[in-house]
């Protein structure tokens, strides 16, 4: 059985999912054979089905009722999958394994990096700092230097030198050096995550303590603001430009005209008013001088600055730029969005920023709890003889090397000879040299990320409640699958004499409704419309125009036909079927946004369908009521041979709160 068979055609039907708890003095609602079913049980297994406690509490007892025999059934057939010693069916435990190895795998990523990181990242994003940085570059200097020259400036500045003094002095960021080192409002997921966590742990004021390193060099980091984050502002803005009427800059008359107006708006003006009357922004001034949502740095930086600052209806003083002089009112503020909304672009800036950083750190775990070794010796000995190899080559000593051991993790030894069996298919080693250490010992650690990643996913089931489920739910899915495979699919024989016979004794269910074929010219245009309808009526050919000039180009190969279908069909053919006689057509019609012309080009009254005409409807009709019976002989006989008891009243005691 391959599994993406069971994905493809049982996971869709799999409605029910078991989870087992033992609570010896829960109330029974089922009994079969020596088997019990719990209230508690019961209640997981509904609750899980419909999606949560929640939505169960408000299913009324029916539907409880006829879970409870669905489950009852579900169950009595994974006793009979446990009678048939499925677990002991060697296909179905590879399958089995092969899930776990594939989905524990992405599993372990998505609980172990994903979801803990996306939440991290929106928690930090409700937060915003406004950092300053002194940044040594290791470009002439080199990593080391730079990181001794990074930390003498940091003791000088612990020693009592200002730190804004020194980052003037001393940073190789030319943008922020010369304002101390002041790199404004920032929050998670823009700068290096190397930069980030350290910035997370300060107050406002404080200096970490240490050097930090990222790719672009050494850093000395001082938080001097945080606090609550915005993602997103709305403004709305009065610009006085430096230009005077004669187009000439002006600076000195632009700050009287913006005096002039922000006494008028102190005195009660209206701001729409004046922003009609005075604003030399295009782009506002018709909408009341509204610039819509934006966020930090979308705005040069004085604006920004100011418009963050401000409450909702409040206005600013006068704030410069090098567009003019903004007098800036603040109308909405938005705050930290949903989780769920978010997401998408949390994951995006996740993946970017830090996920290859978790991966490592989560392989760097994996190879300490698995005892992750490279022999050394045997490395050397493999570089030693492949002279000018490369990897996907043959190696001419492959069976005088292969034995021996390379790497091992888990007490699980990997010797050369696999070793080069999957280096030699993996895209991101072939054609590497196979005599430089450094990049065989690259080729093993990139095998080992999947090697370890799948250890720890075969042994995820003993150590995440979740997982284990996952697998139980899977395990059941593929016994109770074998089972259908084995009593009901594997069965069905389609007679197709049987199947004529039940179509002869059921043939009225077979039958055709009245039924039309037309075609159509259609224009958007009612001139063109009406030119085609004079040459139709000078004798020109309904299928030659339909051809050349029907604006519906995907039906000028077929001439504007439509294939016989129900009259009621679509509005088309509801359209077309007003037509009495067949080869008639109409005057140009509105139609469907457009112009249409309809031909009729043939009338079928409902009748029976033929055998061969039914033939397949009446197969698959027949095929599911086999199957169905003998899904029914089947359930029959768990029935006789473990008698279950169902104890409905119990249900009264459902999904009640405490």
């Amino acid at each position: 059985m391959r599994l993406n068979r069971f994905i493809q055609v049982f996971l869709p039907i799999l409605f029910i999912q078991i989870v087992a708890f033992t609570n010896i003095s829960a109330q029974v609602v089922a009994e079969f054979g020596s088997y019990e079913i719990s209230l508690d049980e019961y209640e997981h297994a509904y609750a899980k089905n419909v999606g949560g406690w929640e939505n169960a509490m408000k299913q009324d007892m029916n539907d409880y009722k006829n879970f409870l025999d669905l489950y009852v059934k579900f169950r009595m057939k994974l006793r009979d999958a446990q009678v048939r010693a499925y677990d002991q069916d060697t296909d179905l435990m590879n399958e089995l394994k092969d899930y776990q190895r594939q989905v524990g795998v992405s599993y372990l990523i998505e609980k172990k990096i994903n979801e803990p990181g996306i939440r991290q990242l929106y928690d930090r994003r409700k937060e915003e700092f406004r950092v300053s940085h002194i940044m040594i570059r290791p470009d002439s200097l080199g990593d080391e230097a730079a990181r001794k020259k990074a930390q003498g400036i940091l003791d000088s500045i612990k020693n009592g030198h200002v730190f804004e003094n020194m980052a003037i002095i001393h940073s190789d960021d030319k943008f922020s050096g010369i304002n101390g080192g002041d790199i404004y409002y920032i929050t998670a997921g823009l700068l290096p995550y190397e930069f980030e966590d350290p910035m997370y742990t300060l107050k406002a004021g404080e200096i970490y303590p240490e050097v930090v390193k990222t790719r672009f060099g050494s850093h000395l980091i001082k938080v001097t603001e945080r606090q609550h984050r915005f993602p997103k502002i709305k403004a709305s803005h009065i610009l006085i430009g430096y230009h005077n009427a004669e187009g000439n800059i002006d600076s000195a008359a632009a700050k009287l005209r913006a005096d002039s107006v922000l006494a008028a708006l102190n005195a009660g003006a209206s701001f729409e008013e004046l922003v009609v009357k005075y604003s030399n922004d295009p782009g506002s001034k018709e909408k009341g001088g509204d610039l819509g949502y934006f966020e930090r740095r979308m705005m040069v930086k004085e604006f920004d600055e100011a418009a963050f600052k401000l409450e909702v209806g409040q206005i600013s003083g006068l704030v410069q730029t090098n567009f003019g002089y903004h007098i800036i009112k603040l109308t909405d503020k938005m705050d930290t969005q949903p989780f769920s909304e978010e997401y998408e672009n949390l994951k995006n800036m996740f993946n970017k920023q830090r996920f290859p950083h978790e991966r490592e750190v989560l392989i760097e775990s994996l190879k300490k709890k698995y005892d992750f070794k490279i022999d050394e010796v045997v490395l050397n000995q493999f570089v030693e003889n492949s002279d000018s190899l490369r990897f996907g080559m043959v190696h001419p000593k492959f069976d005088e090397l292969s034995g021996s051991v390379l790497f091992s993790y888990a007490k699980k030894p990997v010797t050369i000879g696999s070793f080069l069996e999957s280096a030699n298919r993996n895209t991101k080693i072939t054609a590497k040299p196979m005599d430089d250490a450094v990049e065989v010992t690259n080729a093993i650690n990139i095998l080992a990320e999947d090697m370890l990643l799948e250890e720890e996913a075969m042994n995820l089931d003993k150590t995440d409640p979740e997982f284990a489920q996952l697998m139980q739910d899977y395990r059941d899915g593929i016994f109770i699958f074998k089972i259908q495979e084995e009593e009901v699919w594997n069965k069905v024989k389609i007679d197709s004499a049987e199947v004529y016979n039940y179509w002869n004794s059921n043939k009225e269910k077979y039958s055709w409704p009245d039924r039309i074929s037309f075609s159509e010219i259609y224009s958007t245009k009612d001139s063109l419309i009406q030119k085609y309808y004079g040459m139709l009526k000078d004798g020109a050919s309904f299928d030659s125009l339909a051809a050349l000039y029907t604006e519906r180009t995907a039906k000028r190969k077929d001439n504007g036909r439509y294939d016989l279908q129900a009259v009621d069909f679509s509005d088309f053919y509801k359209e077309a079927n007003k037509i009495n006689n067949v080869g008639a057509y109409t005057e140009p019609v509105v139609f469907a946004g457009g112009y249409s012309i309809f031909k009729l080009n043939e009338r079928q009254a409902a009748r029976i369908k033929t055998f061969e005409e039914a033939k397949a409807e009446v197969s698959g009709e027949y095929q599911e009521m086999v199957s169905k019976n003998l899904e029914n002989d089947y359930l029959t006989s768990l029935e006789k041979r473990y008698k279950p008891k169902i104890y409905y009243d119990k249900l009264e005691d459902a999904f009640k709160q405490d």
